[in-house]
């Protein structure tokens, strides 16, 4: 068995900051890195390096939204979708920053409501707003719009002025967006949101559209993962995709197979996105115990052939490739996180 662990913001994502690996003990995870045959790659998003590995081409955006909507049980067709996830928009700062649905709940009945009332607003503009799941929405439309969005994971936590869409059908969506936000604004459930002391869904955030093609070939025999768009990639390539497990003993316990698995590891995402360095350190302490000590105690025993980390983060990509043998490689001194950040 080969393990691919593909890990956003393995590495704190101000580089500045060094003082965060301060005291971090992950001795297993710092002798893959540093027994490792490295290489390093510009790509830094989750959705560009699942775009690259599963061959599948970026236009003017990666097409996240038709394989996530297959994912989450969609039907894409040969439609153009828009991913339109509910967000909250709050003042911090004299900014616009942008929380999404990891920082609030919403229940299928409120975001049913909202799309209901979407759909009405936008009928004739020939919208059509599908929630799927209630933390993730689906926007149909037709003709594909000339658009370059940002990934919601990159606007997270962020002022959202730099980020909103771009492209010749800009200012059109730009304005379709401030109707939203007016007619989120007062609508009834916000206003039974705001009583309970829950966050408003005061808007939302388009990204990743594109139609579904063909993924002609996968570098995988399996996925394990929460992301719907790398699930929904193994779907349409024809491969298993399976929920991500607690811990690689349990990965190890289910999987049978001998081929290449791909395990997208994404704890510490929310914690980079938000700035909660504490919390962040917790998750990567986690991933240490429950995830890179078993698999390489498992490379040691022979019980899988090898292990490969991808890090991503705002630098780009840091790929390690780890053999048995090349543990033994006494010559590659192990160093501190810090110092392949």
């Amino acid at each position: 068995m080969h393990c691919h662990l593909l890990v956003p913001d393995l590495f704190w994502p101000d580089r500045e900051f060094r003082d965060i690996y301060r005291g971090l003990e992950t001795p297993a995870l710092a002798q893959l890195l540093a027994k490792g045959r490295r290489r390093h790659a510009e790509t830094a998003s989750v959705e560009a390096w699942l775009c690259d590995q599963f061959t599948v081409e970026r236009r003017q955006d990666l097409p996240v939204a038709p394989y996530s909507l297959l994912a989450d049980g969609g039907v894409p067709g040969a439609h153009h979708w828009l991913r339109a996830d509910p967000v909250h928009l709050k003042l911090d700062g004299g900014r616009l920053a942008l929380a999404d649905s990891s920082t609030f709940s919403i229940s299928q009945q409120e975001a049913e409501s909202f799309a209901d009332s979407l759909n009405a607003h936008f009928f004739d503009d020939g919208l059509a707003f599908c929630p799927l799941r209630p933390d993730r929405w689906y926007l149909r439309v037709e003709p594909a719009p000339a658009l370059e969005t940002t990934e919601l994971a990159a606007a997270a936590g962020r002022g959202i002025d730099a980020l909103l869409p771009r492209g010749a059908d800009a200012q059109t969506w730009r304005a379709r967006l401030n109707e939203v936000q007016m007619l989120l604004h007062g609508h009834a459930v916000n206003e039974a949101r705001e009583r309970a002391g829950s966050l408003p869904v005061n808007s939302i955030w388009i990204w990743g559209g594109g139609t579904m093609a063909e993924v002609g070939s996968a570098p995988f025999d399996a996925v394990w993962c929460r992301d719907p768009f790398a699930a929904g990639l193994a779907q349409a390539a024809r491969i298993a995709a399976h929920d991500l497990p607690e811990s690689a003993a349990d990965l190890l316990r289910a999987s049978a197979s001998d081929g290449v698995n791909l395990i997208v590891l994404d704890r510490l995402r929310r914690a980079a996105q938000y700035g909660d360095a504490h919390g962040w350190r917790e998750d990567l302490a986690l991933l240490e115990r429950e995830w890179f000590a078993p698999l390489l105690k498992a490379l040691r025993q022979e019980r899988i052939g090898m292990l490969s980390v991808h890090a991503l983060g705002p630098a780009g990509a840091l790929s390690a490739e780890v053999a048995r043998g090349d543990l033994r490689r006494f010559w590659r001194r192990v160093r501190p996180l810090a110092e392949f950040a």
